[in-house]
C-alpha cells in the first residue's frame, strides 16, 4: 500500500489520559490497562466525552523507553478533583506543524508506517520534535479497515 506523507498544522487536543513510561516493545501490553482506567473515569463523568478518539501521545525523551499518555479525546478541560480521576489527568497535545500519514490496516503493522515518516523527514531534511501522536479511528472487526493517523511534530 502506498502511503502519502503530508505536512499539516495541527490543533491541540484535550485528552483524559494515563501516563506510563513504556519500553517501545511493550506498548501492546501496556495500553489496555491504561485505557481501561480512562474509560472508567469517563463513565463516572458523563458529558466529558462525546465522540472523541483514542489518542496516544509519545514524549520523545529516549528512544527505548518513553513517557506515553494513553488517552481519549474529551470535550473540555477537567481537574484532578473530578470524580474517579485517580491516575487520569487532563492532557493537551501540542499544536503546530506535523508530518502526518494515515496507516490503514492492522495495528501490529504500524511500525513500518512510522518508518515511512522517519524516512520522509530524513529525505526532506525535516527534524522530528519532542512529540508524536497516534490517533485511532473507529473500531472495526476487520483489521484491514482500521485507520490510524500518525503525526510527528516538526521542529
Amino acid at each position: 500500500m502506498a502511503y502519502i506523507v503530508t505536512v499539516e498544522t495541527v490543533r491541540p487536543r484535550i485528552l483524559a489520559a494515563v501516563r506510563k513510561r513504556v519500553a517501545m516493545g511493550r506498548i501492546a501490553q501496556e495500553f489496555k490497562p491504561a485505557l481501561d482506567k480512562v474509560w472508567a473515569f469517563l463513565r463516572q463523568n458523563p458529558g466529558l466525552r462525546t465522540d472523541g478518539h483514542n489518542v496516544f501521545l509519545y514524549h520523545h525523551e529516549a528512544p527505548e523507553i518513553m513517557p506515553i499518555d494513553f488517552g481519549v479525546e474529551v470535550t473540555r478541560n477537567f481537574d484532578g478533583a473530578s470524580p474517579g480521576s485517580g491516575d487520569v489527568a487532563c492532557v493537551t497535545t501540542p499544536a503546530g506543524e506535523a508530518a502526518q500519514v494515515v496507516h490503514r490496516g492492522p495495528y501490529d503493522q504500524m511500525r513500518a508506517t512510522h518508518g515511512i515518516l522517519h524516512q520522509w523527514c530524513a529525505d526532506n531534511k525535516r527534524r522530528i520534535g519532542m512529540h508524536s501522536l497516534e490517533i485511532y479511528g473507529d473500531w472495526s472487526d476487520d483489521p484491514a479497515k482500521l485507520e490510524t493517523t500518525i503525526q510527528y511534530m516538526l521542529l
